[in-house]
């Protein structure tokens, strides 16, 4: 059972409605005992960082989700990928989960001045090494197309990365360390490309 951690922020029924397309049992839930029952963990999100971090704080899970996400899988989605990393630059520094070593950057400091943010739309992303290896890939090629809507990217996470998506520079797309993966992309908006990466992660 997938367990979608439910602490406020966006819209969790699409993402679960994707898993049940694949013929996948989960769970929208905040309780503690379900997360732990649970053989992976999904942590989703929208808007911004700092609040959000807020609400999951609020919720009392945050200790649960580290000690969770050292014995199984658990993934990321979109700003819920950003609570994975250290800390977040999005109106001033804010401290993530710190699952994944890096930080978020503000995209419009680093990407061409002619190039609107947040960066929206379909991409392609490009498999790194790592990724092309990583188990949340292994139903995925190169240059696959996937939906992104978000001003913040993965900084200074070299060792995690798993895919990138071009947006004036090379854009963090995916990343993970040890059981923490992360998708900045949303993969259940992301047609048949997503779907398959969703399989994917339930097999881990």
């Amino acid at each position: 059972m997938i367990a979608i951690i439910d602490y406020g922020v966006g819209n969790l029924f699409s993402l679960k409605s994707s898993l049940k397309q694949l013929g996948l049992e989960a769970v929208v839930t905040a309780d503690a005992d379900t997360i732990r029952k649970a053989d992976r963990l999904i942590l989703p999100g929208v808007g911004a960082f700092a609040d959000a971090m807020a609400k999951l704080e609020a919720t009392g899970l945050v200790p649960v989700i580290r000690a969770e996400a050292e014995k199984k899988p658990l993934l990321g989605i979109c700003l819920g990928m950003q609570l994975l990393f250290e800390k977040s630059y999005e109106y001033g520094e804010h401290q993530g989960l710190g699952l994944i070593p890096g930080v978020m950057a503000d995209l419009k400091e680093d990407i061409p001045a002619n190039l609107k943010v947040p960066h929206m739309g379909w991409n392609s992303l490009h498999l790194t090494e790592k990724g092309k290896k990583h188990p949340l890939f292994k139903y995925s090629k190169e240059g696959d197309y996937v939906y992104f809507v978000h001003s913040f990217y993965g900084k200074d996470c070299d060792e995690s990365l798993l895919a990138t998506s071009e947006y004036g520079i090379p854009v963090t797309a995916s990343a993970a360390n040890e059981n923490v993966m992360g998708c900045q992309f949303h993969p259940e908006k992301s047609g048949e490309v997503g779907l398959r990466i969703l399989k994917a992660f339930s097999e881990i």
